[in-house]
């Protein structure tokens, strides 16, 4: 597996933002770049997520009856996290540009 520092892995990496501003749909390169940019970054925020789930279970079972006065911190953190864990894609998107403020 490569490192974060590794040739392989910079050469992985989105050098586009995650959104559609600013792409030429008829750039195909770019296009798709943005796509694969927007479908990871939505990845990430879904990783994220079970990542925080798994914690919040760990502390459910360590503190027992105490588990709503320890694992507060956790539990608001994932019903934050909660509202972004689906995969929504990118047509929407690439179809309805909002222009961001």
């Amino acid at each position: 597996m490569p490192t974060p520092e590794s040739e392989a892995f910079l050469a992985k990496k989105p050098k586009v933002p995650a959104s559609f501003d600013g792409v030429d749909f008829e750039d195909t390169k770019r296009l798709k770049a943005a796509q694969d940019a927007i479908i990871r970054e939505q990845w990430v925020q879904i990783m994220m997520g079970r990542l925080v789930r798994e914690e919040l279970s760990k502390c459910y079972y360590r503190e027992g009856v105490n588990h709503l006065e320890k694992c507060g911190r956790l539990r608001e953190r994932y019903l934050e996290l909660l509202k972004d864990s689906r995969a929504k894609g990118y047509l929407f998107e690439q179809q309805n540009i909002i222009p961001k403020e």
